[in-house]
């Protein structure tokens, strides 16, 4: 850990923080879980702040955010369990991005609490300590004759009790410990319950700032016309017409189309309606799903990349008893977050101010940087509640957007995408297509795995293997002693970036559904095939087992039902779902979910089952409902009327469970995303006899014929 009491008078009312006294310390929370492992060895930047006050309020200053995930509880309890105060009353702050702490200020990766486990625990461990020792130097006492206590430290001796904030002062003059005594596991109070959350009034009662609530003096609103074609740009713009608009005050051409700033953003909007704009259409304008599919069928004829390889896998399937080929695929998904992507910015003559709903702080500063040029110091990004990110929020494209428009009309702009706008210009999770070929032995046990991968790269092309494309392909669990994991990284054509779960979402669909092929292959049951080749992956298999149990694996169902299971390793959890499903006609009806999951120690269990659960719900709507098509270069998709989702009636219950664990904490937010459509499409198969390899699962009337 690097925790040091080296922030100055400066930084100390840059933060924001009323007055001058009281205790200060920062500290250092890992962008990435390995940097914890090796913050002690490397100097890193502080970008995280513990501010005690003298009127006894506690401030946690993070570099995180909070989109819905319940990072602000979280984060709290850790923090008051080490330090020993009531955690209702701390107040979460977002501070400004700063380059000092690092290119990577953001949410990604369900990081939040795997990364600040063992920091955040010992940042308050160690301002407990010098509070303990400022009370015990008031009273002329041993520190070991003091406890610490619900903001306040007791003389053990005399019942005497000096608050926090009367000793913040003190303990501010004393040196920071440099191996602060954690709690054990055992002594935890706040640890491992199920508290409430402390956002939850907030975003009842309305007082909670989202992006989309800015408001500045002197504000106007703004949305931005985009080539329908993705890559086309503006050829002419006549504007006559949308100036005439009542409100309309600028029309302005910035880099991705033609902005229109008014009054208010319906104005906006009636405006944009009557922009004359001739597009360029490019070298897209003729591009269709159907030959995005075409190219990837061609590219999984031809040898790619090795991604992994083990033993000898087309040896092996010469010489196996029984093998299978099959050809798996996934279109490109929009994120759809409820709140639709908004920005506020403010360029002056002396700096840039930027609000954002944004998971990436750092991509905030650095586009602004870009499109302004101002230097780092004078932009200033101001963090807000999320309503949904999904990754989408890491893209700093929408961000840039309102930069580049106040700069043009010189005022406070608050960009608005609307729900169309999000639908046909997203950065999507890319399509996907993988050949399988797979051999089992004389006693029908999987000896053979082939595949070969199509799959744009997430964010962006970019040379070699692309990890994100082929992990929960690559670097599968199974214990199979023939592996081959080929790839190829071609050209989505559209915009792509990270989805919730990245390149599991659609890989996990992959080779569960494949490993059920295999079973199906060897006369196996689907569990059995999942104990015999996890049997060295013990967490991995008891995630399993408790949901096989759970669920009644093996037991009658109603007349009408099956189960199907799924288990992945990702984000350093295990999580394993089984799920109950029925078909009438053409509808596939999801009724009960249990879901099974080693997270590792466990902050708070009501939010791990809100956040499978809500995951379960996101990957499921993938699953039946989800797909971005292209047609003349055109995302054909608009709005919830046909990019849908789960809606509450088709929502089914979903149990959770937790395996206790005492290894440091997993990831939680992307957990449950990947196994659903597995899940259901083995239930699926039960029922009809027939494969689903292509997502979202569309049955004909008679469900006799699985197709699109």
């Amino acid at each position: 850990m690097s925790i040091a009491l080296s922030v100055d008078r400066r930084e100390f009312l840059r933060l924001g923080v009323a007055g001058t006294g009281g205790l200060l310390l920062g500290f250092v929370l890992p962008t990435r879980t390995a940097a914890a492992s090796s913050a002690a060895a490397t100097p890193l930047k502080l970008n995280a702040w513990i501010y005690i006050g003298t009127d006894d309020v506690v401030t946690l200053f993070i570099h995180k955010a909070e989109m819905g995930q319940g990072t602000v509880t979280s984060l709290s309890m850790l923090l008051a369990e080490e330090l020993e105060c009531d955690w209702t009353t701390i107040r979460t702050e977002f501070p400004g991005v700063d380059r000092a702490f690092g290119g990577s200020q953001g949410v990604f990766g369900s990081q939040s609490i795997r990364s600040s486990w063992m920091p955040l625990r010992q940042a308050g461990a160690a301002a407990r300590m010098m509070l303990v020792q400022a009370a015990a130097a008031r009273w002329a006492i041993d520190a070991s004759a003091c406890r610490a206590e619900r903001g306040g430290v007791i003389n053990t001796t005399t019942n005497a009790r000096l608050t926090y904030g009367a000793l913040a002062e003190d303990a501010s003059k004393l040196p920071v410990p440099g191996s602060p005594t954690l709690k054990n596991a055992s002594d935890f109070h706040l640890i491992g319950t199920s508290a409430k959350r402390l956002d939850t009034p907030a975003k009842i009662d309305g007082t909670a700032t989202f992006g989309i609530d800015v408001r500045l003096p002197g504000m106007l609103y703004a949305v931005v016309a985009r080539c329908p074609v993705v890559g086309g740009t503006v050829t002419s713009v006549d504007d006559a017409k949308a100036k005439a608009i009542p409100g309309v005050k600028h029309v302005v051409r910035i880099s991705s189309g033609v902005a229109v700033v008014a009054d208010n953003t319906w104005s906006a909007m009636e405006g944009r309606r009557a922009l004359d704009i001739v597009w360029n259409e490019g070298a897209n304008a003729t591009f269709s799903s159907e030959q995005l599919t075409k190219m990837f069928a061609d590219l999984v004829t031809q040898p790619g990349a090795e991604a992994r390889k083990v033993g000898d896998a087309n040896g092996a399937l010469a010489t196996a008893a029984k093998k299978i080929e099959a050809v798996y695929e996934v279109p490109f998904l929009a994120h759809a977050p409820m709140e639709p992507l908004n920005c506020t910015a403010d360029v002056r003559a002396d700096g840039c101010d930027v609000w954002a709903s944004t998971q990436g702080q750092s991509a905030a500063l650095q586009v602004a940087q870009r499109v302004t040029g101002f230097d780092p110091e004078t932009i200033k990004v101001h963090t807000l509640y999320m309503g949904g990110g999904f990754g989408r929020r890491s893209a700093p494209d929408y961000m840039g957007e309102s930069v580049e428009i106040s700069k043009a009309v010189g005022a406070p702009i608050k960009l608005t995408w609307s729900r169309i706008d999000d639908t046909k210009h997203d950065r999507y999770r890319p399509a996907s297509y993988i050949r399988f070929a797979g051999g089992v032995d004389a006693e029908g046990w999987p000896s053979a795995w082939w595949a070969r991968i199509a799959c744009p790269a997430f964010s962006g092309p970019r040379p070699g293997v692309d990890r994100a494309a082929v992990e929960g392909a690559a670097d599968i669990a199974y214990a199979v002693p023939n592996i081959l994991v080929e790839y190829h990284n071609p050209d989505a054509r559209l915009p792509t970036h990270y989805w919730r779960s990245v390149g599991y979402s659609q890989n996990t669909f992959f080779t569960e559904c494949f490993l059920d092929e295999l079973a199906a292959l060897g006369g196996k049951d689907p569990l059995d095939v999942r104990r015999r080749l996890l049997a060295a992956q013990p967490r991995m298999l008891a995630a399993l087992e408790l949901a096989a149990q759970k669920a009644g694996w093996g037991t009658p169902l109603p007349a009408g039902r099956a189960r199907g299971l799924s288990v992945v390793n990702n984000i350093g959890s295990f999580t394993a779902q089984v799920a109950e499903v029925s078909i009438t006609g053409n509808a596939v009806r999801v009724h009960h979910v249990v879901c099974a999951v080693d997270c590792g120690q466990v902050v708070n269990p009501a939010i791990v089952a809100q956040q499978l659960t809500s995951g379960i719900i996101y990957g499921l709507s993938a699953a039946l409902k989800g797909a971005i098509t292209i047609d003349r270069g055109r995302v054909q998709e608009s709005s919830f009327s046909d990019y849908d989702v789960i809606r509450m009636p088709e929502a089914p219950v979903v149990e959770v469970h937790i395996v206790p664990s005492t290894s440091a904490p997993g990831g939680i937010g992307e957990a449950s995303v990947p196994g659903i459509a597995p899940a259901v499409a083995n239930a699926v198969f039960k029922l009809t006899g027939k494969r689903v390899r292509r997502l979202p699962i569309q049955l004909d009337a008679d469900a006799s014929r699985i197709g699109r």
